[in-house]
């Protein structure tokens, strides 16, 4: 029952923090026998869910640390200014395609940051990096998303300007 009521949830947060589909999946499945195995320790304090769902998101990034991925001690920080795409027709399927195309640690970083609202000295002591490591992180996979945007949205504008001719 318990799978049923929260997997559909869950799995979506499991796929934020993979690369692909099936990687979701395995990280849903590592979750759930997490879930089962500890729910004796659940607390009741805050939301069961909330519990859950930091279970997910910690089941990924210990898949993450296993594959030594986050071996960077220190990145240099690089500031890139903040864009919004929300109103430039940019759906959210591509948005999440785009997420997950990230490198690993990028991903990771920006889920954290972006998606779940965790502060950079909360992401370094969960990934065992640095709060450096971690800013430099969100600001490059922030990057790559805004490349990967504009590329789309100059690619859709050359599309509409040769359907116009």
């Amino acid at each position: 029952m318990l799978y049923e009521l929260y997997s559909a949830k869950l799995f979506s947060l499991s796929l934020k923090y993979s690369k692909n589909y099936a990687e979701a999946q395995d990280n849903l499945q590592d979750a759930f026998i997490a879930i089962f195995e500890n729910i004796n320790q659940f607390k009741h304090k805050g939301s069961f869910e909330g519990w859950m769902k930091r279970i997910t998101i910690n089941t990924a990034l210990a898949r993450y640390r296993n594959q030594k991925v986050f071996s960077l001690n220190y990145e240099e920080l690089i500031v890139q200014p903040e864009n919004d795409y929300t109103d430039h027709g940019i759906g959210l399927q591509t948005l999440l395609k785009f997420i997950q195309e990230l490198p690993n640690r990028y991903r990771m970083v920006f889920n954290l940051y972006v998606l779940d609202g965790y502060s950079h000295k909360e992401i370094a002591k969960m990934m065992d990096i640095s709060e450096g490591t971690s800013k430099s992180n969100l600001a490059r996979g922030r990057q790559i998303l805004k490349d990967k945007v504009n590329t789309l949205l100059h690619a859709q504008s050359n599309n509409s300007s040769a359907q116009s001719l």
